[in-house]
């Protein structure tokens, strides 16, 4: 595979990203409407350092990423980044994409001093821990939710 494009997501953007994020939806949640992920896409533009990535390829969307960095109190005033929605078209897993994308996303840590970038995955999604693993991430305490 020749290098992808990875550029910001912009509005025009909206109708790939929705089709990218579809890969993950596991628990049939009901997806944001376009006006609505555009919506959502513009209010995160208003964050300090919240953005959504889109890889091209050969014309098409390929794969997305979304990283926030966050300031911090903590940890000498060093930030920390979160990724998240990280997914790759299925015909185009394997071939580096998503090695690209998170190598990326650690550049821009770095670039911002942060002191970890932290990820997320759905339990069921073993294929992605290997995956994570295989790039040197580690697993690191428990991750907890609830309803608000």
């Amino acid at each position: 595979m020749t290098d992808p494009v990875l550029r910001q997501a912009v509005a025009a953007d909206v109708p790939a990203l929705l089709d990218l994020l579809a890969i993950l939806d596991t628990a049939g949640d009901h997806p944001l409407t376009a006006a609505e992920a555009a919506t959502t896409l513009a209010t995160m533009a208003r964050y300090p350092f919240f953005r959504t990535y889109l890889a091209e390829h050969a014309g098409r969307a390929v794969g997305t990423y979304t990283i926030i960095i966050m300031e911090n109190l903590g940890h000498r005033g060093r930030p920390s980044a979160l990724v998240e929605n990280v997914a790759v078209r299925p015909d185009a897993q394997g071939l580096g994409l998503g090695r690209r994308m998170m190598e990326h996303a650690r550049a821009l840590c770095r670039e911002r001093g942060c002191y970890k970038m932290a990820l997320s995955s759905n339990l069921v999604r073993e294929e992605a821990h290997a995956f994570y693993e295989h790039l040197g991430f580690e697993k690191h305490g428990f991750s907890f939710r609830i309803a608000p």
